[in-house]
């Protein structure tokens, strides 16, 4: 699977250890971590936010404003998505912990999942805010 300016463009299948799925403890966010031949992609859906961007990404028809990118190179970005990552069947990642493949890394903690690259960029997400860099 792949991220392209904010779509997701399937590949071919990824093997189960190039993809991870997980939630915070609230439930509220919902994340995953995949790689493939071109890179590693993280992305974080919250199910319920008060939206900190109130302005869709440029050329975008589909969903925006509670799916969340990061790839292995570059700054975080607001997605513009057709379909989600929510998963009520993903595991908890319980505060303090941390997940990471193909060079992205995703914390929990009480406030929020923040999801960084090798490079310092990605994204911090909360229901009350939420933050790229």
């Amino acid at each position: 699977m792949r991220w392209m300016l904010g779509f997701l463009v399937l590949a071919g299948p990824a093997a189960a250890q190039d993809y991870v799925g997980f939630q915070s403890p609230t439930g509220n966010i919902h994340c995953m971590i995949y790689r493939d031949a071109s890179g590693a992609e993280a992305r974080c859906d919250l199910r319920d936010l008060v939206p900190s961007y109130r302005e869709a990404p440029p050329g975008c028809d589909l969903d925006w404003g509670l799916a969340f990118a990061v790839g292995a190179r570059g700054a975080g970005v607001l997605a513009c998505v057709g379909d989600t990552v929510i998963d009520p069947g993903n595991p908890v990642l319980v505060y303090g912990d941390a997940v990471s493949l193909g060079g992205i890394s995703c914390v929990s903690a009480e406030t929020g999942m923040t999801c960084t690259n090798g490079q310092g960029h990605g994204f911090q997400v909360a229901r009350a805010r939420q933050r790229l860099f």
